[in-house]
């Protein structure tokens, strides 16, 4: 008998399935999370083929920030109308209306860092005992220190230091009552996996992902778009260009990129020559040194 070899997208698409069914048997409330992006849409695409011919059985969750591409809402509604599954969001504007934020003001504000606190009021108001991310160890060096299964206190705080181990392929998903788990499938993933894969399976992504014409201003090294929520420095001056995406998140800091990848295969040779991270052009993570994982470890995706 012929021995059968798995083509590396094989295998990190068979370590997420197994991954998606674990949290699946060992969790009574999960959900995945989803940002539109392409990483939790790669998650939601795998968790079809997990328990396919059976529906997705997690719903979706998106916390939105208010600030959103709009073609991130309107691809996120088509995608759940398509796939019959049910769609949970958590409200920053929300959220701030019932003061249990505080909005930042000036020309450098965002509402990213709002994101915590309503998703962990979702996930009490909604019971979650697992959220089932798109975080890949290759985007930032506080998500390399993530587990596959990541645990939460009761506070929804993450101890990089006292993660349990997983050796072999055992994950304990075991939890007191106020605790939860976030899971990440994709960590093994990188960026160039995931439009390998994207371009394989012919999954649809947001038109964002592609080089379009657009005006932006140019912002710590980054082309960032011109919408209803950007405040405009004096000295910024608006430009059209052609840029894509690389990451999305909330439209006031998720800076682009100049490019002539319009198409899938032209992403993926585009991405191959990139010599820095997709979220170099997240102005979020430019706060401080240790931007992300403080974030993280108050609750953050």
């Amino acid at each position: 008998m012929g021995k059968y070899y798995l083509n590396y997208l094989d295998e990190l698409e068979s370590e997420a399935i197994y991954i998606l069914r674990e949290v699946a048997a060992q969790f009574e409330n999960p959900v995945i999370l989803f940002s539109g992006g392409k990483d939790s849409i790669l998650v939601t695409h795998l968790a079809k083929k997990a328990f396919y011919p059976a529906a997705i059985p997690f719903p979706l969750m998106h916390i939105d920030t208010g600030h959103n591409f709009p073609e991130t809402i309107q691809f996120r509604d088509q995608l759940v109308q398509e796939l019959g599954v049910q769609l949970l969001v958590g409200s920053v504007q929300e959220s701030i209306n019932k003061g249990r934020v505080l909005e930042e003001k000036g020309k450098n504000a965002t509402r990213n860092a709002l994101q915590t606190i309503t998703l962990l009021d979702a996930i009490e108001e909604y019971h979650i005992d697992c959220a089932i991310g798109g975080g890949r160890r290759d985007e930032e060096k506080a998500r390399a220190k993530e587990r596959f299964f990541s645990h939460r206190d009761d506070f929804g705080s993450w101890d990089p230091k006292h993660q349990r181990p997983e050796l072999w392929n055992i994950l304990n998903g075991k939890h007191f009552e106020g605790e939860h788990f976030r899971a990440f499938p994709i960590s093994n993933w990188t960026e160039m996996d995931v439009w390998n894969y994207i371009l394989r399976e012919q999954i649809e992504v947001p038109s964002l992902y592609f080089a379009h014409q657009r005006e932006v201003v140019l912002r710590n090294e980054s082309w960032i778009p011109v919408s209803e929520y950007l405040l405009k420095r004096e000295e910024e001056i608006v430009h059209s260009k052609k840029v894509r995406f690389r990451t999305l998140g909330d439209i006031t800091i998720t800076g682009g990129i100049e490019s002539e990848a319009d198409t899938l295969e032209k992403i993926v040779a585009e991405v191959a020559m990139m010599k820095q991270t997709e979220r170099g052009n997240r102005a979020d993570d430019k706060r401080s040194e240790s931007a992300m994982e403080d974030r993280k470890k108050e609750g953050y995706f």
